[in-house]
C-alpha cells in the first residue's frame, strides 16, 4: 500500500542530485523528468522522479492500474510498417522499456510529495547520503560522418526529392566515444546548467541511461484532446541584444524554415486524423519562435480529439516515429533514413515519458540527448536537420554540429 509523505522543503539542486543518485543505486529503473521552469506551449513536462524494478510490455499498459513510465526506440517503426534496421548499434538499446513506479517523487516549487510504501525512510536516506564526485574520462568523440561524406549524402538525398521520391527528410549524423569512467546523474546535472530545456530527461533502464536535453514534445493527451508539437527550424542564439533579434526575425521570416515545418504540421495532421474525431483536427499555432539557450525554434502545435476508446498503443501505431524526426512521406523517408545514415538510432529519435494514474500521458522527442551504456563503456548522441531541395549541404552540416554542440562541450570538460 502507498503512502505519501509531503514535506514542506524549499527545493535545493543539491537534494534533487542526491535523490537522482540514490534511486539509480536502489532500482533498476528510473525515470526523471524536469520542465525547467522555461515557458512552452501546453508546458513542458512536469518535474518528477518514477523509479521501479518491474517492467511491462508497451502495448498493454492499460491492463496495470496507477503511473507508468517508459521509451519507445525509434526502431520500433519495424512493428508497424514493412521496415528494418541493420545498421551498427553504437549502443544496443532495447525496442522498449516501460515500467511500474513503486516511489514517485513530484516537486513543487516549496514542497515535495514522496509515494512510496515507507515514504518517511526514502525522504531520510536520500537526505542523509553524500553522493562521490566521479572524474570524467573517456576517449576523444568521434564524429562517424565526416563533413564531405556528408554533402554527398545530402546531394543524394536531394536527388530523391528532384525525383519525386519524397519532400523533406531528417539527415542525422552521430557522435561516439569510449568511456573509462562517468557518472550519469553528474552529466545530466551538467547538461541542464549548459543547456536547460522543458523535456529535460534521465532515463535508466539497467545498464543503459539517457541524459537528455529535449527541446521537443512528441505527443501529450489529455482528457480527449491529443497535442503533437514538432520542433522544424533552427538559428543560433546573437552575441549581442541586437543580433539576437535580428537572427530571431531571420527565423521568423524564413521561407525555407516555413516550409520545412510547414510539411511536418500536415504529416502531423494527417497522423492525427487517423485516430480522431472527424473535422477536430486543427493548428493551434503555426510557426510559432520560442528561445532556448543556444537557439530559437521554429515551433507548432497541432491538436485534435480522440475517437472514444482508443488504447495507448494503438495510439503510437498511428503516430510514430514523430514526422519531425523521419520527413515526409513518411515511410519513404524511413527506408532510404536506413540507406544514408551509417549507425542504427536506436533510443535516439524515439519517444520518452510517463503515462499517469488517468491515463493521461506526455512524451518528447529523444533529441539533445547523450545515450549511455555504463557495461559497454560506450556513448553515443546524434543531430540531425531537415534537408529540402533548396537546402545548403554545408550550412545543414554546420547546424548538425551548433544542435550537437552543448553535448560536446560538458563531454570534454
Amino acid at each position: 500500500m502507498m503512502d505519501t509523505l509531503t514535506r514542506e522543503f524549499p527545493l535545493k539542486k543539491n537534494w534533487i542530485e542526491k535523490a537522482l543518485h540514490w534511486v539509480t543505486e536502489h532500482f533498476d529503473y528510473t525515470s526523471y523528468h524536469h520542465p525547467n521552469d522555461i515557458a512552452y506551449p501546453v508546458q513542458g513536462f512536469p518535474h518528477v522522479l518514477y523509479a521501479g524494478q518491474e517492467t511491462i510490455p508497451w502495448n498493454v499498459l492499460e491492463s496495470h492500474v496507477g503511473p507508468k513510465a517508459g521509451i519507445l526506440s525509434y526502431d520500433l517503426k519495424n512493428k508497424f510498417e514493412r521496415l528494418k534496421s541493420q545498421n551498427p548499434s553504437l549502443v544496443n538499446c532495447p525496442e522498449t522499456c516501460f515500467f511500474l513506479p513503486q516511489l514517485t517523487i513530484l516537486f513543487h516549487q516549496e514542497t515535495l510529495e514522496i509515494k512510496h510504501t515507507e515514504p518517511e525512510k526514502i525522504f531520510m536516506e536520500i537526505d542523509n547520503i553524500q553522493p562521490k564526485t566521479v572524474s570524467k574520462s573517456i576517449s576523444p568523440i568521434v564524429v562517424k560522418t565526416s563533413k564531405d561524406q556528408y554533402i554527398q549524402h545530402v546531394r543524394n538525398i536531394q536527388n530523391h526529392i528532384r525525383e519525386g521520391d519524397i519532400y523533406e527528410l531528417n539527415y542525422c549524423i552521430a557522435f561516439e566515444a569510449a568511456i573509462q569512467s562517468i557518472s550519469p546523474v553528474q552529466l545530466f546535472f551538467e547538461l541542464q546548467e549548459k543547456s536547460p530545456m522543458p523535456f529535460a530527461s534521465f532515463f535508466k533502464c539497467k545498464d543503459q541511461c539517457i541524459v537528455g536535453a529535449s527541446p521537443e514534445r512528441f505527443i501529450k493527451k489529455q482528457g480527449s484532446k491529443l497535442i503533437a508539437q514538432p520542433i522544424k527550424g533552427t538559428i543560433r542564439r546573437g552575441k549581442t541584444t541586437d543580433e539576437d533579434q535580428q537572427l530571431k526575425e531571420t527565423l521568423r521570416q524564413s521561407e525555407k524554415e516555413q516550409s520545412e515545418n510547414l510539411m511536418i504540421v500536415d504529416l502531423m495532421r494527417n497522423d492525427l486524423a487517423r485516430i480522431s474525431q472527424t473535422g477536430t483536427v486543427k493548428v493551434d499555432e503555426l510557426f510559432g519562435i520560442y528561445p532556448f539557450r543556444q537557439v530559437y525554434q521554429m515551433i507548432s502545435t497541432i491538436s485534435a480529439t480522440l475517437r472514444p476508446n482508443l488504447s495507448f498503443a494503438e495510439i503510437i501505431a498511428a503516430t510514430f516515429p514523430m514526422g519531425s524526426m523521419t520527413g515526409a512521406p513518411k515511410i519513404k523517408c524511413m527506408e532510404l533514413i536506413e540507406q544514408y545514415e551509417n549507425f542504427r538510432r536506436g533510443w535516439f529519435s524515439g519517444a520518452l515519458g510517463y503515462i499517469d494514474e488517468t491515463g493521461n500521458f506526455d512524451f518528447s522527442v529523444i533529441i539533445r540527448s547523450i545515450i549511455i551504456d555504463t557495461k559497454a563503456k560506450h556513448l553515443f548522441f546524434a543531430a540531425g536537420s531537415a534537408i529540402t531541395y533548396d537546402a545548403d549541404p554545408a550550412y545543414e552540416y554546420d547546424e548538425c554540429i551548433l544542435k550537437a554542440s552543448a553535448i560536446q562541450e560538458i563531454l570534454n570538460t
